[in-house]
């Protein structure tokens, strides 16, 4: 994988869902001073991300984030580490999904049921790339993050002027402590950093190229996200707060023309590459979780770097799957699960960004960036709140499944003793 295209994964994984609806939703919760919870997930991203690729650089694993955590506090908490990880994508992937097809239901018509067969024939989309191997994914996502950046670059430039100071007042409306849970809202659309560093083996160069990568990722990112945030207040004003589909509106007021077409691929090709990256490091963490002991051995194929990870991908796309049937049986909204991946999220980071700090040497630059992402990562693991939960099961699983394989250990061990005798 080259550097450009492990940006890309990169900025698909975190970009993705987050231009669609959280602009919209920050505004609604905080008013322009939402703008200010955008500048702090910001800046968290800058130590956030350095940090994982300091690690992926020096630690290069396609278990990323679990590997790290064995290495610095062991089994037990890699396992709770990967199975957050993995197990949030099947949450997550139908709510981000449907997010896309209630953009083309918007466009095409058909309601409830053209959003879900676009949820289905996403996930089915990605797992077919992803199978296909990480060089098709590669380009793919590589192609998609370019006319992404277009996309939104032509939005909000053809959009600024029609800004308007003015749509800054009243700055707080609904008080500055609502700054708080704009950000909580906001860490769905900045969750993705750690993607990357399962496909950290797959660099070429992993120690010189995934930092670069991350770079590129990190400014490109940021600039994109902090324009979309800033011209949806500036030119929408307080509809900013009401607005279902704020890039759409945008689009209408900047180019014009048949917008809820436009929209429609937006949201398509911002959910794709959402999709396929985290699709892509999930599969790779999970076999790495088989062949470590974590998860049942026969998820281990394709854990080695250049293979592909056909078992585990093929669980996440099933799992995905009966996610997606069961929001379509019940009628559940799709905020719960995004809040809940978050919950999930928030406790990947936790522990992560403490592993670095047992990791990565003292006194260095990264070291000092973990030590500030840890303590951010924190404040918004508690922003959570009850959603906390769906993280606690799967860790209790996690630890489960390890007393389980280890008692089957030593009843082995026990069982061989004794034949000897």
């Amino acid at each position: 994988m080259t550097v450009p295209q492990g940006a890309a994964l990169s900025i698909g994984a975190v970009l993705g869902t987050g231009v669609i609806a959280l602009p919209a939703l920050a505004a609604e919760t905080a008013g322009p001073a939402s703008l200010l919870a955008w500048l702090a997930l910001i800046a968290l991203s800058v130590p956030l991300a350095t940090t994982f690729a300091a690690l992926g650089a020096r630690y290069p694993d396609s278990g990323g984030v679990s590997t790290y955590v064995r290495r610095a506090f062991g089994r037990r908490a890699a396992a709770v580490v990967g199975w957050c990880f993995y197990f949030a994508i099947p949450a997550g992937a139908p709510a981000a999904a449907m997010f896309a097809g209630a953009y083309v239901s918007a466009a095409v018509g058909g309601g409830t049921r053209t959003t879900l067969i676009t949820g289905a024939l996403l996930i089915a989309f990605v797992t077919a790339t992803n199978a296909g191997g990480l060089r098709v994914s590669g380009r793919l996502q590589f192609g998609l993050a370019a006319l992404l950046v277009v996309l939104l670059l032509t939005a909000t430039l053809t959009a600024l002027p029609h800004a308007r100071l003015s749509n800054l007042e009243p700055f707080a409306p609904h008080g500055w402590l609502a700054i708080g849970p704009a950000a909580a809202l906001l860490v769905w659309g900045f969750a993705g950093w750690e993607a990357v560093t399962h496909l950290a083996a797959d660099f070429r160069h992993p120690a010189r190229d995934l930092p670069r990568a991350t770079v590129i990722a990190v400014v490109v990112v940021g600039l994109l996200y902090f324009a979309i945030a800033a011209a949806s207040v500036l030119v929408l004003g307080s509809a900013a707060g009401t607005s279902d589909a704020p890039l759409a509106e945008l689009l209408a007021i900047g180019v014009g023309g048949e917008v809820r077409v436009l929209a429609a691929g937006a949201a398509l090709l911002l959910t794709l590459g959402a999709m396929n990256a985290y699709f892509a490091g999930a599969a790779k963490l999970g076999a790495a979780l088989g062949r470590d002991g974590a998860l049942p051995a026969w998820f281990a194929r394709g854990s080695e770097a250049g293979t592909v990870p056909r078992r585990s991908l093929a669980v996440i796309a099933v799992l995905s799957t009966v996610s997606l049937g069961a929001v379509a049986v019940t009628g559940v909204d799709p905020r719960p699960s995004v809040l809940l991946t978050t919950g999930c999220f928030a406790t990947v980071y936790v522990l992560g960004m403490a592993a670095a700090l047992r990791l990565l040497p003292r006194g260095t630059w990264s070291h000092r960036m973990a030590t500030v992402a840890l303590v951010a990562v924190v404040v918004l693991l508690l922003l959570t709140g009850r959603y906390i939960v769906w993280a606690l099961a799967i860790a209790a699983a996690a630890l489960l499944y390890d007393a389980h394989t280890r008692n089957q250990g030593r009843a082995a061990a026990a069982s061989a003793l004794s034949r000897r005798r």
